[in-house]
Protein backbone atom coordinates (compact mmCIF):
# COMPACT_ATOMS: atom_id res chain seq x y z
CA UNK A 1 0.00 0.00 0.00
CA UNK A 2 1.35 3.42 -0.82
CA UNK A 3 2.29 5.68 2.05
CA UNK A 4 -0.44 8.34 1.65
CA UNK A 5 -2.73 5.90 1.48
CA UNK A 6 -2.12 4.59 4.83
CA UNK A 7 -3.90 5.69 7.73
CA UNK A 8 -1.81 8.04 10.08
CA UNK A 9 -1.66 6.58 14.00
CA UNK A 10 -3.64 8.67 16.54
CA UNK A 11 -1.79 9.49 19.39
CA UNK A 12 -2.62 8.80 22.81
CA UNK A 13 -5.45 10.93 24.21
CA UNK A 14 -6.68 12.40 21.11
CA UNK A 15 -9.86 11.28 19.11
CA UNK A 16 -9.56 11.40 15.27
CA UNK A 17 -12.20 14.61 14.81
CA UNK A 18 -11.34 18.35 14.25
CA UNK A 19 -9.72 19.62 17.84
CA UNK A 20 -11.43 22.44 18.94
CA UNK A 21 -9.70 24.74 20.73
CA UNK A 22 -10.50 25.69 24.69
CA UNK A 23 -10.89 29.52 24.12
CA UNK A 24 -13.45 29.14 21.23
CA UNK A 25 -15.59 26.41 23.30
CA UNK A 26 -15.78 29.05 26.39
CA UNK A 27 -16.90 31.56 23.92
CA UNK A 28 -19.16 29.62 22.43
CA UNK A 29 -20.65 28.54 25.95
CA UNK A 30 -20.71 32.21 26.69
CA UNK A 31 -22.45 33.51 23.79
CA UNK A 32 -25.55 30.70 24.60
CA UNK A 33 -25.47 31.31 28.48
CA UNK A 34 -26.29 35.51 26.70
CA UNK A 35 -28.81 34.16 24.59
CA UNK A 36 -30.45 32.52 27.41
CA UNK A 37 -30.48 35.45 29.53
CA UNK A 38 -32.06 37.89 26.69
CA UNK A 39 -34.83 35.49 26.00
CA UNK A 40 -35.34 35.06 29.71
CA UNK A 41 -35.32 39.25 30.09
CA UNK A 42 -37.52 40.07 27.20
CA UNK A 43 -40.18 37.26 28.58
CA UNK A 44 -40.32 38.79 32.16
CA UNK A 45 -41.24 42.16 30.18
CA UNK A 46 -36.66 43.65 30.36
CA UNK A 47 -35.36 45.48 27.25
CA UNK A 48 -37.22 44.73 24.36
CA UNK A 49 -40.32 43.27 25.92
CA UNK A 50 -43.73 44.23 24.40
CA UNK A 51 -45.66 46.31 26.64
CA UNK A 52 -48.05 44.63 28.81
CA UNK A 53 -51.62 45.95 29.04
CA UNK A 54 -52.98 46.70 33.15
CA UNK A 55 -55.36 44.30 34.32
CA UNK A 56 -58.81 46.66 34.14
CA UNK A 57 -59.53 48.87 37.05
CA UNK A 58 -62.72 46.92 39.18
CA UNK A 59 -66.34 48.70 39.71
CA UNK A 60 -65.58 51.01 42.95
CA UNK A 61 -67.46 49.75 45.88
CA UNK A 62 -69.62 52.71 45.51
CA UNK A 63 -70.99 51.52 41.88
CA UNK A 64 -71.48 48.16 43.49
CA UNK A 65 -74.02 49.96 45.70
CA UNK A 66 -75.42 51.97 43.40
CA UNK A 67 -76.28 49.02 41.33
CA UNK A 68 -77.86 47.35 44.26
CA UNK A 69 -79.46 49.79 45.36
CA UNK A 70 -81.16 50.17 42.74
CA UNK A 71 -82.07 46.67 41.94
CA UNK A 72 -83.38 46.00 45.86
CA UNK A 73 -85.42 49.40 45.88
CA UNK A 74 -84.88 51.95 43.24
CA UNK A 75 -87.52 54.72 43.21
CA UNK A 76 -90.70 55.06 44.70
CA UNK A 77 -93.40 52.60 43.17
CA UNK A 78 -94.80 54.21 40.09
CA UNK A 79 -92.12 57.33 41.10
CA UNK A 80 -89.90 58.31 37.86
CA UNK A 81 -87.26 59.40 39.93
CA UNK A 82 -84.65 58.45 37.06
CA UNK A 83 -86.17 61.74 35.04
CA UNK A 84 -84.17 64.00 34.33
CA UNK A 85 -85.36 66.96 36.74
CA UNK A 86 -86.60 70.63 34.53
CA UNK A 87 -84.29 73.68 35.50
CA UNK A 88 -83.10 72.28 38.85
CA UNK A 89 -86.04 70.40 39.87
CA UNK A 90 -87.33 73.17 42.17
CA UNK A 91 -90.24 74.87 40.30
CA UNK A 92 -92.93 75.61 42.66
CA UNK A 93 -90.91 74.17 45.89
CA UNK A 94 -91.07 76.41 48.87
CA UNK A 95 -88.73 79.22 48.60
CA UNK A 96 -87.04 78.56 52.07
CA UNK A 97 -86.82 74.70 51.24
CA UNK A 98 -85.01 75.31 47.70
CA UNK A 99 -83.04 77.72 49.28
CA UNK A 100 -81.63 74.87 51.89
CA UNK A 101 -81.71 72.54 49.27
CA UNK A 102 -79.16 74.19 46.83
CA UNK A 103 -76.79 75.43 49.72
CA UNK A 104 -76.41 71.77 50.13
CA UNK A 105 -75.84 70.93 46.34
CA UNK A 106 -73.20 73.74 46.43
CA UNK A 107 -71.56 71.94 49.32
CA UNK A 108 -71.89 68.21 47.97
CA UNK A 109 -71.07 69.74 44.40
CA UNK A 110 -67.21 70.93 46.08
CA UNK A 111 -66.76 68.00 47.37
CA UNK A 112 -67.17 66.01 43.99
CA UNK A 113 -70.69 64.52 44.95
CA UNK A 114 -73.49 64.98 42.31
CA UNK A 115 -76.89 65.57 44.12
CA UNK A 116 -79.96 66.92 42.06
CA UNK A 117 -84.08 66.75 42.34
CA UNK A 118 -85.58 64.20 41.03
CA UNK A 119 -89.04 64.83 41.91
CA UNK A 120 -90.37 68.25 43.83
CA UNK A 121 -93.29 70.07 44.23
CA UNK A 122 -96.27 68.22 42.23
CA UNK A 123 -99.72 68.57 41.65
CA UNK A 124 -103.04 66.57 43.25
CA UNK A 125 -103.69 65.43 40.00
CA UNK A 126 -99.94 63.71 39.74
CA UNK A 127 -99.90 62.49 43.05
CA UNK A 128 -103.00 60.17 42.92
CA UNK A 129 -101.70 59.31 39.36
CA UNK A 130 -98.61 57.58 41.50
CA UNK A 131 -101.16 56.30 44.32
CA UNK A 132 -102.86 54.44 41.49
CA UNK A 133 -100.18 53.14 39.68
CA UNK A 134 -98.45 51.97 42.99
CA UNK A 135 -101.37 50.26 44.11
CA UNK A 136 -102.28 48.60 40.28
CA UNK A 137 -98.56 47.63 40.29
CA UNK A 138 -98.05 46.63 43.79
CA UNK A 139 -101.19 46.39 45.75
CA UNK A 140 -102.53 47.33 49.12
CA UNK A 141 -101.22 47.93 51.75
CA UNK A 142 -97.76 47.86 49.89
CA UNK A 143 -98.07 50.79 47.75
CA UNK A 144 -99.13 52.41 51.04
CA UNK A 145 -95.79 51.92 52.48
CA UNK A 146 -94.20 54.18 49.26
CA UNK A 147 -97.15 57.14 48.03
CA UNK A 148 -99.45 59.17 50.21
CA UNK A 149 -102.58 60.43 48.75
CA UNK A 150 -102.79 64.16 47.55
CA UNK A 151 -103.86 65.32 50.78
CA UNK A 152 -101.59 63.68 53.06
CA UNK A 153 -98.81 64.93 50.57
CA UNK A 154 -95.89 66.99 51.01
CA UNK A 155 -94.63 66.99 47.68
CA UNK A 156 -98.17 68.42 46.87
CA UNK A 157 -97.47 71.24 48.85
CA UNK A 158 -94.18 71.87 47.70
CA UNK A 159 -92.79 71.15 51.18
CA UNK A 160 -90.49 67.93 49.68
CA UNK A 161 -87.73 67.20 47.45
CA UNK A 162 -86.36 63.61 46.15
CA UNK A 163 -83.19 63.84 45.21
CA UNK A 164 -80.28 61.68 43.38
CA UNK A 165 -78.40 59.75 42.58
CA UNK A 166 -78.14 57.36 45.22
CA UNK A 167 -74.74 58.65 46.32
CA UNK A 168 -76.29 61.74 46.51
CA UNK A 169 -78.64 60.98 48.71
CA UNK A 170 -76.04 59.21 51.27
CA UNK A 171 -74.58 62.23 51.43
CA UNK A 172 -77.54 64.77 52.15
CA UNK A 173 -78.74 62.11 54.81
CA UNK A 174 -75.24 62.06 56.06
CA UNK A 175 -74.85 66.42 56.15
CA UNK A 176 -78.43 67.73 55.19
CA UNK A 177 -78.92 68.58 59.38
CA UNK A 178 -75.94 70.85 58.35
CA UNK A 179 -78.51 72.47 55.95
CA UNK A 180 -82.10 72.44 57.71
CA UNK A 181 -82.99 69.20 55.20
CA UNK A 182 -84.12 66.02 56.95
CA UNK A 183 -84.46 62.43 55.72
CA UNK A 184 -88.47 61.89 56.71
CA UNK A 185 -88.88 57.84 55.85
CA UNK A 186 -86.45 55.44 56.90
CA UNK A 187 -87.23 53.60 53.61
CA UNK A 188 -87.00 56.46 50.97
CA UNK A 189 -83.32 57.39 51.36
CA UNK A 190 -84.07 60.07 48.70
CA UNK A 191 -87.07 62.12 50.38
CA UNK A 192 -86.44 65.10 52.35
CA UNK A 193 -88.09 67.71 54.19
CA UNK A 194 -87.38 71.30 56.31
CA UNK A 195 -86.07 70.82 59.66
CA UNK A 196 -88.63 72.47 61.62
CA UNK A 197 -88.72 75.75 62.43
CA UNK A 198 -86.74 75.94 66.30
CA UNK A 199 -85.89 72.55 65.95
CA UNK A 200 -81.22 71.16 66.33
CA UNK A 201 -81.85 68.01 65.60
CA UNK A 202 -83.90 66.00 62.93
CA UNK A 203 -87.59 64.53 64.07
CA UNK A 204 -87.48 60.71 64.30
CA UNK A 205 -88.08 59.09 60.75
CA UNK A 206 -91.18 57.68 59.97
CA UNK A 207 -90.65 53.54 59.19
CA UNK A 208 -92.40 54.33 55.56
CA UNK A 209 -95.20 56.76 54.21
CA UNK A 210 -98.57 53.88 55.43
CA UNK A 211 -98.90 56.51 58.73
CA UNK A 212 -100.38 59.19 56.61
CA UNK A 213 -103.51 56.56 54.91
Amino acid sequence: MPRHDRPRPVPPGRTSGPRVGRPAALAAAGVALLALALAGCSAAGGPGAEPRALPAAPASAADAADAADAGATGAPPGDDAGAPPLDDGLDGVDADLAARYRDARAAADAEGVELRVTSGRRTAEEQQRLVDDAVAKHGVPEAYRWVLPPESSAHVQGLAVDVGPTEGAYWLAEHGIDFGLCQTYANEVWHFEKLPDGADTCPEQHPDSSWGW
